[in-house]
Parts: structure tokens; C-alpha cells; sequence
């Protein structure tokens, strides 16, 4: 049994994909993974149907936890608080408590400069993104109240060091880094613990991302010092199961950067 049995986290973001080489190729899934591995019950959120209910199979067969899978899509066109609140019902329905709250959904078009992008591109990343995280925030607040539960965000690099052809990405996860830091003061005194990554990991996204994009991809994606990406599941998924653990709570309203192989850097 490991230390999240009998607990209950949503993550975003997490239906199934594979790198060219067959490993775990998203970090949603790899954060999924990490805690079915430590006896979590998981609440999994995304647009595609089939990735969700393969990662479903794949982690209740593995780790015999169970995973409730939920297609979520918070996007302009949508009544995106009455999405997000079916997701927390059925949550409540199935599992009774939250304990950890993961945003990790994000889309965008990545690769189009500033002058370029248009005001639908803008909206995909805000609304998928920012968006999405406010509105999951507000509505897993009360039940993260009751279990003293921890909120973990996803940044970027992208808007840390303003990397080129990702205005919309770099501008959302700007937002959602100041959305934290907010919500780690105002909600610090409740218990609830909440951090933010910013992580670099070598994924499906990032292979395509690669091949789509050459010029960006080499003008933006930096080789970390120790030699490597971050593994989705090994390093990103498990520092967001260390985030889980009470021990992590004076870390409340941090950013870590997490490169790949380095750890924790506040």
C-alpha cells in the first residue's frame, strides 16, 4: 500500500500516449501512473475519449486502483463552469473526497509568432489552460478544505524566459503561475497546499513538436545540464506525488523548475 491509499486526485489533461519508443509519452499520464503506483484513486479529464479509457485499463489492471474517466473540454464555445462542475460531482459521486487537485491540461499553437497569431489560437491556450484552471480551483476548493489537500499547476518555461512562437502558451501559464501564488495566500490558512511546475519532459507533444517546428524547436528546447529530458513519470510524476505528502507544506505557493534529472529547485 503505498502512502495516497484511500485518496482521491484529479488530473487533467491525463488520457493515454506513448513516445516512438513505447514509454510513457505525456505527463498527465505519467503523473497518473505515479500515483495508481502509490494507491491513489484517480479522477482522469480530457477530450479524447479513447486515450482516457486506455489509460483507465492500463492503470486499474496494473495497480488496482480504481479511475473514473470523465471527458472534459473547457474551451470559449463551452459553459465551462457548468463542465467543470459535472466533473466534481461525478468526482464526489464515485469517490466522496478530493485530496489532490492536478491541472495539467493545456492546448495551444505552439510555433506561430505574436504578429501571426490570431484571436482563436489566443483563446485555445487561455481557455484550455487559465481558464480551465480557475474554474477547477473554485470548484474543488471546498473539498480540498476538508481534506487539507494540496493544488499542484503546470508553467512554463515558455513564459519564464518568453520563448519564441509561444505567445498564447507563454501568456496562459504566466497567468496561471500568478493564479497560484494567490491561492497558496489566500488559502494557505485552510491547509491547502499549492505549487506550481514548470516542467521540461520529453513527450509525444514534444516529438511532434520537434518535427513540425524545427526553427522553434531548436530556438526553444534547451538540453537540461544533466543530459536529459525529465521522464514524465519517474521524475515529473513523482515530484507531484511528493508535493501529495505533508511534508511538502512549506512549500506552499512555490514555482519549481524541474529540469530534467535535477529535482526540486525552489
Amino acid at each position: 500500500m503505498g502512502f495516497l491509499t484511500g485518496k482521491t486526485a484529479i488530473i487533467t489533461g491525463a488520457g493515454f500516449a506513448t513516445l516512438s519508443n513505447g514509454k510513457c509519452g505525456s505527463i498527465g499520464y505519467g503523473i497518473a501512473t505515479a500515483y495508481a503506483k502509490e494507491g491513489a484513486n484517480l479522477v482522469i479529464t480530457g477530450r479524447n475519449v479513447k486515450k482516457l479509457e486506455d489509460a483507465k485499463a492500463a492503470l486499474e489492471s496494473a495497480y488496482g486502483i480504481k479511475v473514473l474517466t470523465v471527458q472534459a473540454d473547457v474551451n470559449a464555445g463551452a459553459d465551462n463552469k457548468e463542465v467543470v462542475d459535472s466533473v466534481i460531482k461525478q468526482t464526489i459521486d464515485a469517490f466522496g473526497r478530493i485530496d489532490v487537485l492536478i491541472n495539467n491540461a493545456q492546448a495551444s499553437a505552439s510555433g506561430v509568432t505574436l504578429a501571426n497569431h490570431t484571436t482563436e489560437q489566443f483563446d485555445l491556450a487561455m481557455y484550455s489552460g487559465l481558464y480551465a484552471t480557475f474554474y477547477y480551483m473554485q470548484a474543488c476548493y471546498p473539498y480540498l478544505k476538508e481534506t487539507k489537500g494540496s493544488v499542484i499547476n503546470f508553467a512554463s518555461g515558455a513564459g519564464l524566459f518568453g520563448n519564441y512562437g509561444q505567445c498564447a502558451y507563454a501568456a496562459a501559464k504566466e497567468g496561471i503561475r500568478g493564479l497560484s501564488r494567490v491561492a497558496a495566500t489566500e488559502w494557505g490558512p485552510d491547509g491547502i497546499n499549492v505549487n506550481v511546475i514548470c516542467p521540461i519532459a520529453w513527450t509525444s507533444q514534444l516529438e511532434n513538436f520537434e518535427k513540425a517546428y524545427p526553427e522553434a524547436f531548436k530556438a526553444n528546447v534547451k538540453m537540461p545540464p544533466m543530459g536529459h529530458f525529465g521522464d514524465p513519470e519517474l521524475e515529473i510524476g513523482r515530484v507531484c506525488v511528493q508535493l501529495a505528502s505533508p511534508d511538502f507544506k512549506y512549500l506552499s505557493g512555490e514555482t519549481l523548475t524541474l529540469e530534467g534529472g535535477m529535482g526540486l529547485r525552489p
